[in-house]
């Protein structure tokens, strides 16, 4: 790294304490890495906004239940988790009722619309 220090760049990206014991682990790292940038969580109201996007760019809709159950569990994420502020948690959510919609599309023995099949309801999210 020292050879190389004015043409290389290197990210590291982490939860803070995490970070924090990782460059404490050598007495020479701290120094290697002299810039520290930290992002707050997302808020409950970003993190559906992405998940919105993420949805609108799969050419997803949420229903109405599951637009409630999707706020729901992220709320109930950040009462639960120190870290449950990030878009990989809503990215892993979104992936998830696209593939349960799938399954409880196949289950199904008639025509499906368009809609149908761009639709994730308030089930897909694991919701009754």
């Amino acid at each position: 790294m020292e050879d190389y220090r004015d043409s290389l760049i290197l990210i590291l990206a982490g939860y803070q304490d995490e970070m924090d014991w990782f460059v404490e682990t050598n007495p020479g790292l701290r120094s290697r890495f002299p810039i520290h940038i930290s992002f707050p969580d997302y808020s409950n109201r970003e993190l559906l906004a992405i998940a919105d996007l993420m949805l609108q760019q799969r050419q997803y809709v949420l229903s109405g239940g599951a637009r409630d159950e999707l706020r729901f569990f992220i709320e109930k994420e950040h009462k639960l988790h120190e870290h449950s502020g990030n878009a990989r948690m809503v990215r892993n959510l979104i992936e998830r009722a696209i593939r349960r919609q799938a399954v409880r599309l196949m289950k199904k023995n008639c025509e499906l619309s368009r809609v149908d099949l761009m639709s994730i309801v308030r089930e897909d999210l694991g919701g009754n």
